[in-house]
């Protein structure tokens, strides 16, 4: 199944950060903070200005990218878990 974001909305894949921390400590899931890096793996249609005009994106798809802690829509497609966002809730696109 694709899923394509409609407006100014970005589908991020969370990356979720190892389990086992310094020091050899599992932390369980429920301990857990929510992930604020993922990946673009699809962008919307663009958001228009007053004019009717598109305005571009500043991501793209493969970018790593600084999501709020809290915020977006959860959805699960299959065994995957992805956040549906608005561009302008993305915090960062992480570099290298």
């Amino acid at each position: 199944m694709k899923i394509k974001p409609l407006g100014d909305r970005v589908l991020v894949e969370p990356i979720e950060e190892k389990e086992v921390q310094k020091g050899g400590i599992i932390i369980p899931d429920s301990a857990k903070e929510k992930p604020q890096e993922g990946k673009v793996v699809e962008v919307g249609t663009g958001k228009r200005d007053d004019d009717g005009k598109v305005i571009a994106f500043n991501v793209k798809k493969g970018d790593r990218v600084l999501m709020p802690k809290y915020g977006g829509t959860e959805v699960k497609i299959g065994d995957k878990e992805y956040q549906i966002i608005r561009e302008e809730d993305i915090l960062g696109v992480i570099a290298g």
